[in-house]
């Protein structure tokens, strides 16, 4: 078969994957199960985050490529790696999604940015089944739009709490009011994918009950929101508050701070902090109003996507399957604690009486919601920053909660594009 025919197959109807399941000449890992392919040659360009590619954890990403190399010998494939942080896919390959990698990993919140620009591809046929049939539910929605699936999960995205044992105990961890009367505690106030959790809590939402209704815009106002903004207001005046800014909590772990909130990228810093002390936990309670409130993360995932203007869209869908598959996700756990996402990885012993696993998997199942992808939350971010800052530092006070939390409402859906 000559690749121009491959590339027109591969492009037509639901772009690349769709016609994997037609060619059948990778299995549903991204291994080549068959001999018949013609000997191809190709360079393919693959964007990924620092560490994964650093010598400080085995060259993740080059050793998983190389091994898809060696995976098939049908192909002659020469990578070209550049660095891309997942939560910035959606800047950068909109900037010129032609120029952009083959294949490239982000975070699904990047979405919306991504399928306006054209820059990622539906994935169907056995790639979309394998996906289905190794990840949970919330996992397979967290990469849908408008039921076409667009990315390989790789691991969950959210975040939940490293603690000090020796300062809190199980029952301290439930409520955050109860381990401010005992240690201090550094959160990331100003960091919006923080801040919204305290909100959330006390029922105020994003985009509709189901963060799906992209014109439903915001509802941070009224008394729910208020009551919210009144208890940060306390929070940040209580003496064993922190507010995490550029690590600052975790670098004090151990030495001043007794428990902060950030996801399995840390872990290798709490243990160091902490050591045997260290404790991994679900996010707590916040007491507002006399109520007990869950405190509810953002949570979704991180994936590989395949850019739709690769000239080699049978290799980029494969290579992208691949890097997701459960050995890669175990490579993955093993070099840098990122917790897998494949659901025969999780039941496996080992894996699912790690407390890092047990913590994140709580996390998303029970104190988390799905984090809109609909393309009016690019209005969250900077609004919800910037009134945090404005709690920080003073602006906000009791006497004008009301009127303030009114205007950060107003200006969470200023822009709704209906």
């Amino acid at each position: 078969m000559k690749l121009k025919k491959l590339t027109a197959l591969f492009l037509a109807g639901a772009m690349c994957a769709s016609a994997l399941a037609g060619c059948g000449k990778t299995d549903n890992t991204g291994t080549t199960n068959s001999t018949d392919a013609q000997k191809v040659t190709a360079t393919i360009k693959v964007w990924g985050n620092a560490e994964d590619q650093s010598a400080d954890y085995g060259e993740w990403l080059q050793t998983r490529c190389n091994a898809f190399n060696e995976a098939h010998p049908e192909w002659d494939i020469t990578f070209e790696y550049g660095t891309c942080g997942e939560d910035k896919a959606g800047d950068t390959v909109s900037q010129d999604p032609s120029a952009s990698a083959d294949v490239y990993f982000f975070a699904n919140d990047q979405l919306g940015k991504l399928i306006d620009a054209k820059g990622i591809s539906k994935l169907g046929g056995s790639t979309a089944d394998y996906i289905k049939s190794t990840n949970s539910q919330a996992l397979v929605d967290s990469v849908t739009v408008d039921g076409a699936i667009y990315g390989v999960p790789f691991t969950h995205n959210t975040w939940y709490m490293f603690y000090d044992k020796s300062v809190f105990t199980e029952e301290d961890i439930k409520s955050l009011d109860a381990m401010l009367e005992k240690g201090k505690v550094s959160f990331p106030l100003t960091t919006a994918w923080y801040t919204g959790s305290f909100f959330v809590a006390n029922d105020c939402t994003l985009f509709g009950p189901n963060g799906t209704d992209n014109e439903a815009g915001f509802d941070f106002g009224g008394d729910k929101a208020v009551a919210v903004t009144e208890y940060l207001i306390d929070l940040v005046a209580n003496a064993n508050f922190m507010n995490d800014e550029g690590g600052s909590g975790m670098a004090a772990l151990g030495s001043g701070v007794s428990a902060v909130f950030s996801g399995s990228w840390d872990y290798t810093n709490a243990k160091e902090a902490l050591g045997d002390n260290l404790g991994i936990a679900a996010l707590p309670t916040i007491n507002i109003n006399g109520e007990a409130k869950q405190l509810k993360s953002f949570a979704g995932s991180k994936a590989i996507g395949v850019n739709p203007n690769s000239k080699y869209p049978e290799i980029a869908v494969a290579l992208a399957l691949f890097l997701g598959n459960a050995d890669s996700q175990m490579s993955h756990y093993t070099a840098r604690n990122i917790v897998p996402c494949n659901t025969e990885l999780l039941a496996k012993d080992e894996i699912k009486s790690d407390e890092l696993v047990i913590a994140q998997n709580a996390t998303f199942d029970s104190t988390s919601i799905l984090q809109p992808t609909v393309s009016n939350m690019s209005q969250y971010w900077t609004t919800t920053e910037n009134f945090a800052k404005s709690i920080v530092n003073g602006e906000v006070t009791k006497a004008n909660a009301a009127e303030k939390t009114e205007a950060f409402n107003t200006a969470l859906n200023t822009d709704i594009v209906k």
